[in-house]
């Protein structure tokens, strides 16, 4: 479900180039997003500043599903914030009372498309419906559109960036990913996580999958041990607010 997997984080990466068949795509790392912006800073770095701790984010893919209750029950015992690109059809549609307590429990509420469409493989318009109709019935039910969206299997190219852009959606994509959807083995998936997590990480997990939300308390427990700070995709790049449009990735 994922081309992009592998390697560890850096914390302050120069804008670098995505190659998607063929496409050349600039990136920005969170951590470069943070330092363009600090000179400017107002006091704007929310709870945590993460030029001095050591940062990292959880994302959840593809929910809320009928595990991501016990999800947020955890996240909530301790206390750790997380970014959730959430699916429409099937999804929100089924599940509002979930992405109702997500928002209210402070999370991140992002767009991962309405049906999982492989975006650069649609027309503009399709392309355009995929986003728009999440963006509108995410708004319905939480009073607010998102910000951020994840293209499926990390997919983009300009027409989708520009589409993004229109609608007012950050790109963001992973450091580190699990590669959950091939495995139910939480044993697994909890040291496939911690492998690959470094400091301005942003972890890609799916909490539709069977395996995965049991591994979330070892996980999050070994990484505040090696003294991580669990943090949203945009406090991530904080002071720097999320541009519509860029392709953010460690």
């Amino acid at each position: 479900m994922t081309p992009f997997g592998t390697g560890l984080t850096a914390a302050l990466v120069t804008v670098v180039t995505l190659t998607l068949g063929g496409c050349s795509i600039e990136t920005t790392a969170p951590g470069t997003a943070r330092a363009g912006a600090a000179s400017d800073a107002k006091g704007s770095f929310g709870a945590v500043d993460c030029r001095k701790a050591k940062c990292i984010a959880l994302t959840f893919d593809a929910g809320p599903g009928k595990d991501t209750p016990r999800l947020l029950d955890i996240l909530k015992e301790r206390k750790v914030p997380a970014t959730f690109f959430l699916l429409g059809r099937n999804h929100v549609l089924k599940h509002p009372g979930t992405v109702r307590r997500i928002a209210a429990e402070g999370h991140e509420v992002a767009n991962h498309t309405w049906s999982h469409a492989v975006l650069t493989d649609r027309k503009p318009g399709e392309i355009r419906a995929e986003l728009e109709k999440n963006q509108d019935a995410i708004a319905k039910i939480t009073g607010r559109k998102p910000r951020l969206m994840r293209p499926p299997q990390g997919r983009t190219d300009d027409t989708v960036t520009e589409i993004s852009k229109e609608l007012g959606l950050s790109q963001v994509l992973w450091s580190t990913t699990a590669k959950d959807y091939s495995t139910n083995d939480s044993a697994l998936i909890r040291k496939r996580t911690l492998d690959q997590a470094g400091k301005d990480g942003i972890i890609l997990l799916h909490d539709i999958y069977e395996g995965t939300v049991p591994a979330v308390p070892g996980i999050v427990d070994a990484l505040r041990e090696d003294g991580y700070t669990f943090v949203t995709v945009p406090q991530l790049m904080a002071p720097a607010e999320p541009e519509p449009g860029t392709v953010y990735r460690p």
